[in-house]
């Protein structure tokens, strides 16, 4: 394996990384210790790599980058809730969130620049999109956040999960989403459980159906908000050349192949999505499949002509389908002053996004 000038060194396999130290001349086990430096040291950069022959360092900096997310911007909520922005080596900039919630962490992260999606209530759907996140940037979210909770506890346990709520649509990132969990979940990385992590989507049919295939072990969630197309066209766009009926076979597909139990995500909109129909219809949808279901508030951003429902139809929704004996939990939104709750994530401050 020889290197290349654009070619990020934590986009190489330990196998191609030992084959490069070969090609070199140099001793084949530089490649396991580069390879530990890199995911479970988590260095910054090769500087740091303290037990490489500097030889051997130099080597690597003329035939590799090393491209890193750098947390660049913190702010934190009253809540105790952290968003951090990331720089990115070619001036972007993307969010991760550490939430805080009865001594447990999870850390939010994203997996693109911007969205192509485009969900007419989304801040990040604003952003229009710029470019998928390498494996790479995704996990340096993460180990950011972990070293973060770190401290915070005081303990050795950190991170409780991981899920990708930030930025972005998981799924349209599907091969660096998936090597980043491989990076979270491999002792060579974070050695974190499959179980504790939680991918996010929109509901991209035929990548669903890959995720049912590919056995990818980590929990599903699925961002449905309604179960009528008309309204779901209305609030996110995608749904119009992918219909309800289209993900409804994708998750039978899924759930058949796997036999695992997923997530619905449900963001009551006022007079958009929030009555007793749309329950009964979200309720008649869930029966295909066990699911849970988590209730949202909307965590209104400005100009989008969209607005939260009240208390009063959160509760009549969430006992409607407590009712049909659904598992239902009303989820709280955290981070909402320092714009870090879900659909406020867009790389900018609220007094950037306001010009």
């Amino acid at each position: 394996m020889n290197g290349n000038p654009v070619s990020d060194i934590r986009d190489l396999s330990p196998e191609e990384l030992k084959s490069f130290f070969l090609a070199k001349k140099e001793k084949s086990f530089r490649g396991s210790q580069v390879y530990e430096w890199l995911w479970k040291k988590q260095c910054g950069s090769f500087e740091e790599m303290s037990d490489i022959p500097k030889s051997a360092r130099e080597l690597l900096k003329s035939n590799f980058t090393f491209h890193r997310a750098i947390p660049a911007r913190t702010q934190e909520s009253r809540d105790g809730t952290v968003k951090i922005g990331f720089s990115l080596y070619d001036g972007s900039m993307v969010e991760g969130v550490l939430i805080p919630s009865g001594g447990r962490y999870t850390a939010c992260v994203s997996s693109q620049v911007g969205c192509p999606l485009g969900c007419l209530f989304c801040a990040t759907g604003r952003l229009g999109f710029i470019r998928n996140l390498s494996s790479a940037e995704i996990f340096d979210q993460a180990a950011c956040l972990n070293k973060l909770a770190l401290e915070r506890t005081k303990s050795p346990s950190g991170l409780s999960n991981i899920v990708f709520m930030g930025m972005g649509e998981p799924l349209l990132n599907y091969g660096n989403v998936m090597r980043s969990i491989e990076m979270f979940t491999s002792a060579d990385g974070m050695g974190m459980s499959p179980q504790r992590i939680t991918v996010s989507s929109l509901g991209i049919p035929k990548i669903i159906r890959r995720l049912a295939d590919d056995r990818v072990k980590c929990h599903f969630a699925l961002s449905l908000h309604s179960a009528v197309n008309e309204k779901r066209n209305r609030i996110i766009p995608f749904n119009l050349s992918h219909p309800v009926e289209e993900l409804k076979d994708a998750l039978k597909y899924y759930y058949s192949k796997t036999g695992r139990r997923f997530t619905i995500e449900y963001i009551l909109f006022k007079d958009v999505n929030d009555s007793i129909t749309d329950a009964a219809e979200l309720a008649a949808f869930c029966k295909n499949f066990p699911v849970k279901v988590n209730l949202l508030e909307y965590n209104e951003v400005p100009e989008t002509g969209f607005y939260k429902t009240s208390q009063e139809r959160l509760q009549a929704f969430a006992g409607f389908l407590e009712k049909k004996n659904m598992v239902v939990n009303i989820r709280k939104s955290r981070g909402k002053d320092i714009d870090a709750a879900c659909g406020q994530l867009a790389g900018k401050t609220k007094s950037e996004i306001a010009k």
